[in-house]
């Protein structure tokens, strides 16, 4: 668990261990201008001036050389007092700067501390400060991209509009409890039913986002499967641009399965090598074939290789009882092939040669067309529901809405009985964006983030 202290001023390096030109160090809480001010000269001279100066140890010994700013509180990333130094790289400069602010009085920051003081003093909310984390992870473009608009708010502002239309409707039952006997009548439930059929439209459609937006965040299992010696770690090693997977003409040459992420026409994938399907008794492929067929169940899409007829029935025929995935079929090898028999057929095995490089780029096209199949559209100009916590608030609140419209319409329980579902859904919503306090999901959160962030 997160110690959180709002009295304790905190350090760390920013960026990332090893060898580099630069790396950051940062400092925030009550005393890192006081702290700052004592180890740094020369001191910059006002808030967001960048100064060239040394960092300076108890004794006054130079540590290292950089540049310095620092932050008045409210105006930060965390809202409160801070400075950064830009230093040399290397795991020296730094972590010697850090040890030396922490002599003076700050602690070492605990991962995610600095984004969780943000949340907590109103700089970011819940989703923005997980999009951090996100945008730190990101291993692709769409990933990236995708996190920089939650950054930005866009699920926010998404999730925050939901939450006004349930307080509307919250008012309109109250007004309905409150005051039945107005002049102006009670409120038609016509009218309150409707306002709470539009509200879980609208959490139907971004829920319906959770399928890519998932695969976004986390890249689409694409696994490459058929017999021993037909090309696979070859294709495998093609689709990344570079060596990854040792290639041989010994049958059985890959015995575990290798993993590299790279996209497929915009979709963010996970490019999955198994060990080839066939019946073995060395216990070393054995245990390879085991894990290929784990990763065949768990597929979102499969990649059926071959280099000849006979292969690619073998290959059916082997994952027949095992993939539940679309199945795109490349039959490998197609330099080998007579011209006439690479030409792209409707139901004929995609033709691809690792060698030339011919076909990866409509291999490409129709793992897209397959993951859009069973996922839908890849759209990632509109806010997406990228983790499972974010889809378990939603369905939630859809649930509670949906129980008050059956209460409402049937009268089946006190109108101010069914109000209560209102407030839940609304509930729900306020834990998605942290506009209330849970320390539980705060700590769950932050416990995944990198130390400095």
């Amino acid at each position: 668990m997160i110690r959180d202290s709002a009295a304790d001023t905190i350090v760390a390096v920013a960026t990332a261990p090893g060898r580099g030109a630069l790396a950051i160090v940062r400092m925030s809480g009550p005393r890192a201008l006081e702290i700052g001010a004592r180890l740094i000269r020369p001191w910059p001279s006002a808030a967001r001036h960048a100064v060239h100066g040394h960092v300076h140890d108890a004794d006054g010994a130079p540590v290292d050389e950089g540049v310095s700013v620092f932050y008045r509180a409210p105006a930060s990333f965390t809202g409160e007092d801070a400075v950064e130094v830009t230093c040399h790289g290397g795991p020296i400069a730094s972590a010697s700067i850090a040890a030396v602010f922490a002599s003076a009085g700050a602690r070492p920051a605990e991962p995610g501390e600095f984004t969780r003081r943000a949340v907590l003093n109103g700089k970011l909310d819940l989703l923005q400060a997980e999009a951090v984390g996100d945008l730190v992870d990101a291993t692709t473009r769409p990933a990236h991209r995708v996190a920089l608009a939650q950054l930005d708010g866009g699920l926010s502002r998404r999730i925050s509009a939901l939450r006004e239309r349930i307080l509307a409707l919250e008012a309109l039952s109250a007004y309905d409890i409150d005051f039945p006997e107005e002049d102006d009548g009670p409120i038609p439930t016509a009218r309150i039913l409707a306002a709470a059929d539009e509200t879980i439209g609208e959490l139907d459609r971004l829920l319906a986002t959770a399928p890519v937006g998932e695969l976004v965040r986390d890249g689409a299992v694409v696994v490459i499967a058929g017999a021993p010696n037909v090309g696979k770690s070859s294709l495998f090693n093609a689709m990344l641009g570079r060596r990854r997977a040792i290639v041989t003409e010994i049958a059985g040459t890959t015995r575990d399965a290798l993993e590299a992420v790279t996209e497929a026409s915009g979709w963010p994938i996970r490019l999955i090598d198994t060990a080839g399907l066939r019946e073995v008794t060395e216990i070393v492929e054995q245990l390879g074939i085991e894990v290929s067929r784990e990763y065949l169940e768990r597929a979102d899409v499969v990649l059926l290789c071959g280099d000849s007829d006979g292969s690619m029935t073998d290959a059916r025929r082997a994952i027949a009882a095992i993939a539940r995935a679309p199945t795109v079929e490349v039959r490998t090898k197609s330099d080998l092939l007579p011209a006439s028999e690479r030409t792209l057929r409707e139901g004929r095995p995609l033709s691809v040669s690792a060698e030339s490089g011919e076909g990866l780029a409509e291999l490409r096209d129709a793992i897209a067309r397959a993951l859009e199949s069973s996922r839908g559209e890849l759209t990632l100009d509109a806010p997406l529901i990228t983790r499972e916590r974010h889809r378990f608030a939603l369905d939630h609140a859809r649930q509670e809405l949906r129980e008050f419209h059956n209460a409402w319409e049937k009268r089946s329980v006190p109108a101010v009985v069914a109000a209560v579902h209102l407030r839940e859904a609304t509930r729900e919503l306020e834990e998605l964006i942290g506009a209330v306090d849970v320390e539980d999901v705060l700590d769950r959160v932050f416990g995944a983030f990198c130390v400095g962030k």
